[in-house]
């Protein structure tokens, strides 16, 4: 079967992430899917080298280059860094969780913004799944409903959600693509550091509640989609609150936290 030719912007913008996955052969059946719908692009988070041989039996010739090309993380923070747009994908229900939607439903809104920004979609490990602290990188959750067992194979669930993505981008292609200094998780990640530390110094976080109430503000922002512009602003506010009650000392000057791993 032929598929359809892929909008320029998905080949170039979206990336598939692996998060510990346990099994060289999911990795590259998830890379020959990649090359099927036009991403060229595999990020995996691993503290080992996975087998290359295992991932490029599964691959095949054709999807060959996606492995040898693939980028290895140890970390998910650094993994995400620089991706405006992450999906999440999860069968797991919580009352603190994004609220899941379908891959279609999500595809739909993510498809416009894909041209202009990087998007992952991000993929938990086989046996587990992303964690709460992994989704919260993510603007988007995706749950694919099944009848009964509620959990699919990897390459299974990658292959649903880049044929939503492709979908979804041929239906968008004629419509105005948003335009917009989107910020990318790395600054949003410094953006949260800053409001979590001025929520904290004026006590409107306890110990008990913090992870709590982070988990609804950027469930917020992730909502309200921040620019660059504004989460820097957020920022300065929340170093103006910082300096009045002292944590940085002397106005102006960084605190030993401030800028150390996060992008002013």
């Amino acid at each position: 079967m032929v598929a359809e030719t892929q909008q320029p912007g998905i080949a170039g913008n979206t990336a598939i992430i692996l998060v510990g996955p346990r099994y060289p052969e999911n990795i590259g059946a998830s890379a020959r899917i990649a090359f099927n719908f036009g991403i060229d692009q595999i990020i995996v988070v691993t503290d080992e080298e996975p087998d290359q041989e295992r991932m490029l039996k599964m691959a095949t010739h054709k999807a060959a280059h996606i492995i040898n090309n693939m980028a290895l993380y140890r970390d998910t923070a650094e993994a995400v860094a620089s991706f405006q747009f992450i999906i999440g994908t999860t069968a797991r229900h919580g009352r603190h969780r994004i609220p899941q939607q379908t891959p279609r439903e999500v595809m739909a809104a993510i498809a416009p913004l894909v041209q202009n920004n990087k998007v992952a979609l991000m993929f938990g490990p086989e046996n587990t799944g992303l964690t709460n602290k992994e989704l919260d990188f993510c603007q988007f959750n995706s749950t694919i409903s099944t009848a009964a067992f509620s959990s699919l194979n990897l390459a299974q669930a990658v292959a649903i959600h880049c044929y939503e993505l492709s979908m979804a981008a041929n239906l968008s292609s004629t419509s105005p693509v948003p335009d917009a200094d989107y910020a990318n998780t790395h600054q949003l990640e410094g953006m949260f550091h800053h409001i979590e530390q001025a929520l904290a110094t004026t006590t409107y976080l306890g110990e008990q509640n913090a992870t709590y109430w982070m988990r609804n503000i950027r469930q917020f922002f992730s909502r309200v989609r921040i620019k660059k512009k504004e989460a820097s602003m957020i920022r300065g506010v929340c170093r103006k609150f910082l300096w009045h009650y002292g944590v940085y000392g002397i106005e102006g000057k960084k605190g030993p936290e401030d800028g150390k791993n996060l992008m002013e």
